[in-house]
């Protein structure tokens, strides 16, 4: 099942162009819409065995044999007989809802119990879970068709003193489809690029920190990180139980919403989705609205600015136009109280060691390793795991105590009041504001394996350590290479957030089909 092989890059564009038109051209299927796809399926266009053979046969075609994108893992062998089965649903007239026949690539850190969950690594090669992930379960109940798993930087990129976003030992390197010499950030990059690249219709990634926003703007798609608890993190393999979230990859922000609304609920498995009661909709749809910038008063974060003069240029040109559109903006340089990224980054190291030992657990006798310290020796002495990076993530949350720990609730305490009531909080109620905005990311740096990422621009943190909402939508290019705009707020305000997103998309229309460039 798994795809793992090295092709050289060979003039992508012209190969693409002299491979013979597959289904998923003769079927219109390049950047088709969730709502235009079941559209397709009442009318009779198509079939959902046919839509679902169309991107196998394009995955196969773009991600392992053309420009090799590489984004994909693992492909689900019953991929075409669960579309069959929702094809015979279809015609009963039994349609299960907005999802039905829609095809979902999965990052792989996300259990499903027909395909492995790895998180990239060697070690976790051939590991099935008993059952699905949480948000798996539903997607399936929503008569979504999950295709595969996507590719992603190793353990959520949080494993080495450095690295390459997008690297893992077990699957590779995976590139960005608007130059593939080009980094598609992570650490679901996989998710990023396969949705970019028209390999599916949704994808559903995970952020500790990032790792949802910096991948869908290098990749120039929408991603929304939710509030945490607003979907479950049970089935998934964790970095942090406080920071950690799913969250749906789309070319639209309405079909993120669709996805969002598809996998909302409580789950007793995940004590943090308690809080979601009351503050979840099965349909965030509703708060799709072209003039939702229309009277919002947005905090511009300036504190991201200054370290790409060409993003600059960007934010301060998107300044005007949200004022256009008639938002108010307000200059906001600093978000958080004081700077918790030492706090944070030793929540992790702690809830690391906690939340895998926690999963190895749960895999009972068929885990590949039983604790964290199986893990580190396992990875020290894999050749293949240590050729480029160090995992020295792994050694240090290995020697972290129990979450009992007065390093550890003193960290948190502090993360938490200095990003929330002292954070943002306080700043969006000062100044009367419905989001904060702010650059996702810069354009994607060159992928390098030998001196790693190269990240320059970033807005992600204060939401993230926070545990609050953020969604980023496409902005703009530089060179041909899309760059991201971040709104992002209180505690479950993703009605307000979509609402400007969605505004803010409709009325500018930034996306561009990649074009698989090849350093030119």
């Amino acid at each position: 099942m798994k795809k793992f092989c090295f092709i050289l890059f060979v003039l992508p564009i012209f190969f693409l162009a002299c491979q013979p038109q597959s289904g998923y051209h003769k079927l219109n299927l390049e950047e088709i819409t969730v709502t235009e796809l079941q559209e397709g399926y009442e009318r009779g266009d198509f079939t959902i065995a046919e839509v679902t053979d169309a991107y196998l046969k394009r995955i196969e075609a773009i991600d392992q044999f053309g420009p090799q994108l590489n984004s994909m893992l693992y492909i689900n062998p019953k991929a075409v007989e669960t579309a069959k089965k929702l094809d015979e649903e279809w015609a009963n007239g039994n349609v299960r809802g907005p999802l039905h026949g829609v095809p979902v690539v999965l990052k792989d850190n996300i259990d499903t119990d027909d395909m492995p969950t790895t998180a990239g690594a060697n070690i976790m090669d051939g590991s099935v879970p008993d059952q699905d992930a949480f948000i798996t379960a539903k997607l399936r109940e929503a008569g979504a068709v999950i295709l595969g798993k996507a590719n992603l930087s190793e353990w959520a990129n949080f494993h080495s003193s450095f690295s390459s976003s997008g690297w893992s030992a077990l699957g590779g390197q995976v590139h960005n489809p608007y130059d593939l010499t080009r980094n598609p950030c992570g650490s679901s990059s996989g998710p990023g690029a396969a949705i970019s690249a028209n390999l599916a219709v949704i994808a559903i990634g995970s952020e500790t920190n990032g790792s949802i926003t910096c991948p869908s703007s290098a990749n120039g798609i929408v991603g929304i990180k939710p509030t945490v608890g607003l979907l479950s993190r049970s089935g998934i393999i964790p970095i942090s139980y406080t920071q950690d979230t799913a969250g749906p990859m789309t070319r639209t922000v309405t079909d993120a919403a669709i996805a969002l609304g598809a996998m909302v609920g409580m789950d007793e498995s995940d004590g943090k989705t308690l809080a979601s009661e009351g503050n979840f909709h099965t349909d965030y749809t509703q708060f799709l609205n072209a003039d939702g910038l229309q009277g919002k008063r947005i905090g511009f974060w300036t504190g991201p600015l200054g370290n790409h003069h060409r993003v600059d240029t960007l934010m301060y040109q998107t300044r005007r136009f949200l004022e256009e559109q008639g938002a108010t903006v307000i200059d906001i340089d600093q978000v958080s109280g004081e700077n918790v990224g030492g706090d944070s980054f030793q929540v992790l190291l702690y809830e690391f060691k906690d939340g895998l030992n926690k999963y190895f657990a749960s895999l009972g006798d068929d885990a590949p390793v039983k604790n964290m310290d199986e893990l580190v020796d396992s990875t020290l002495a894999d050749s293949a795991e240590m050729q480029f990076f160090d995992h020295d993530l792994l050694i240090m949350a290995n020697e972290k105590g129990n979450l009992e720990s007065e390093e550890y609730t003193e960290a948190l305490e502090r993360m938490m009041k200095f990003t929330r009531e002292e954070g943002i909080d306080k700043v969006m109620e000062e100044h009367d504001l419905d989001a904060i905005v702010g650059p996702t990311g810069g354009p994607a740096w060159k992928t390098d394996l030998t001196n790693g990422d190269n990240f320059a621009v970033s807005s992600s943190s204060p939401a993230a350590r926070a545990g609050y909402p953020n969604i980023t939508v496409p902005m703009g290019y530089i060179d041909g290479l899309p760059v991201g705009i971040s709104f992002f707020g209180r505690a479950w305000s993703e009605p307000v957030l979509i609402e400007i997103a969605y505004g803010f998309e409709q009325a500018t229309q930034v996306r561009r089909v990649p074009e698989f460039r090849n350093g030119n």
